[in-house]
């Protein structure tokens, strides 16, 4: 007989431990630690269930073409990788009221056109439903909308109707009889979406879920939620600004960090196809403490204004605030500046901004911080049509970055002159064609010394 023993399971992780505690290790999370019992693996035997080979693949095999339903939103797609792969499960989160299923009865409607598709809510009326279809004129015959919270119920119903692409609205609104808890618990929650997955997966159904967030922007529910999904996309934005941002955070069939800009409208979400020109729309090229970012988000090369102001402090520690980017790097940056360039920040107070509500992460961004805080510093107005990009390391060196030649193509195409850089090593100089940047000066630096010495002649 096996042996029983008791274990403790995080609900939120999984993770497993010997006693209860408080709070998860693995995690961070409280009070989320509970009993279980465990058996040990038997032996197979006789009585035992009869167990199935598993089939073996070899790597040398021809890979098979992984087909798509396209959306023909290019913003939408393109976060995506190229389009939904039949079959996947996609992950949406976002704020309340950003317009998650304002996006996705767009996405369903232009997917109707051509697939059978399936529009399922737990949270509005078939009268919101058709009102809301009704405002983004995306009314079509094809597809099928439903209010419903049993997921036994559903997944009775989507047997016989056997649609190509499915939308839940949202997951924490699903329940299972079988499991104890109120909807949007967390075993509800994982179970739910476990047993739509599941279904989904061998009835080739690709499925879209909505998911609530919490304080921390955070997908509500287990953690676990987001590793069983295929894709986690984003959308992000603030509710007074009519700008939208969707991002992936984990693709199996795309790149992870690739963003889709909207603009909400009137009749619903409109693709921006040009999104440099939209951060640098009121770009103030006669004030100090303003520069103007090359950067990368996935693929795509976008340009973007960044803030700086400093002001004479009334604290005893000098204050930190920053919009868009980490606030880590900026202490790295200023103690950088104060150690080798001798700039003293200690009677300062810094407010550090990204024009437009964009996030961004990549080191690259160092420089162009770097030019911001030196022109507020020193009240000088930086030089015009110019960019910046390169990562600041703490001997103040300034180090090389990737897609180089994508980051000065863009710069061109917006009409800058200038681009100030990290010195481009020798295997880079390979793979950029020179003869492209004829009409762009290119200004390579080794040092942050280099930058306040280029400034200060300006």
């Amino acid at each position: 007989m096996a042996k029983k023993s008791t274990v403790f399971i995080c609900s939120n992780c999984n993770a497993t431990f010997p006693k209860w505690s408080g709070q998860c290790d693995n995690c961070g999370s409280w009070n989320t630690i509970e009993e279980s019992s465990s058996h040990s693996s038997p032996q197979f035997s006789k009585n035992s269930i009869t167990p199935n080979k598993i089939v073996f693949a070899n790597l040398a095999e021809e890979i098979q073409i992984i087909p798509r339903f396209l959306s023909n939103i290019k913003e939408f797609d393109r976060v995506c990788g190229g389009g939904l792969v039949l079959g996947s499960a996609i992950l949406v989160g976002g704020d309340p009221g950003i317009g998650k299923s304002t996006l996705l009865m767009q996405v369903i409607a232009n997917l109707s056109k051509q697939h059978s598709c399936v529009y399922i809510s737990g949270e509005e009326s078939i009268d919101q439903l058709k009102r809301r279809a009704l405002r983004l004129d995306v009314i079509h015959d094809n597809l099928k909308i439903a209010t419903h919270t049993s997921l036994v119920d559903i997944l009775y119903s989507l047997e016989t109707i056997k649609p190509e692409v499915l939308i839940i609205d949202s997951i924490q609104t699903m329940y299972l009889e079988s499991v104890s808890g109120i909807p949007g618990s967390v075993s509800q929650v994982r179970s739910t979406a476990n047993e739509l997955i599941n279904f989904c997966k061998k009835q080739n159904i690709t499925v879209i879920m909505i998911g609530h967030v919490t304080r921390e922007g955070q997908i509500a529910g287990p953690k676990v939620l987001e590793h069983m999904v295929d894709s986690v996309l984003y959308f992000e934005g603030e509710k007074n600004n009519n700008f939208r941002i969707l991002r992936a955070v984990k693709n199996r069939f795309g790149a992870t960090d690739e963003i889709g800009i909207f603009e909400m409208g009137e009749k619903g979400l409109i693709e921006v196809d040009n999104p440099s020109a939209l951060f640098l729309h009121d770009y103030l090229t006669n004030i100090s403490g303003t520069s103007v970012f090359a950067g990368i988000e996935g693929l795509r090369p976008i340009l973007v204004e960044v803030q700086s102001l400093l002001v004479p402090t009334v604290f005893a520690s000098p204050r930190r605030a920053v919009v868009g980017a980490d606030m880590n790097r900026l202490s790295m940056i200023t103690a950088v500046l104060e150690s080798r360039c001798g700039i003293l920040f200690s009677n300062k107070d810094i407010y550090l901004n990204i024009a437009g509500g964009l996030k961004i992460t990549e080191p690259a961004l160092d420089l162009a911080i770097g030019a911001s805080i030196i022109s507020s510093f020193l009240e000088i107005v930086l030089p015009k049509k110019t960019v910046f990009f390169g990562e600041i390391s703490l001997s103040g060196q300034i180090r090389t970055t990737s897609h180089i030649e994508k980051r000065l193509l863009e710069t061109m195409r917006l009409g800058f002159e200038k681009a100030i850089i990290p010195k481009i090593s020798a295997k880079q100089k390979k793979l950029i064609k020179p003869e492209i940047f004829d009409n762009l000066e290119i200004i390579e630096i080794n040092n942050i010394v280099d930058l306040i010495r280029i400034l200060k002649k300006q």
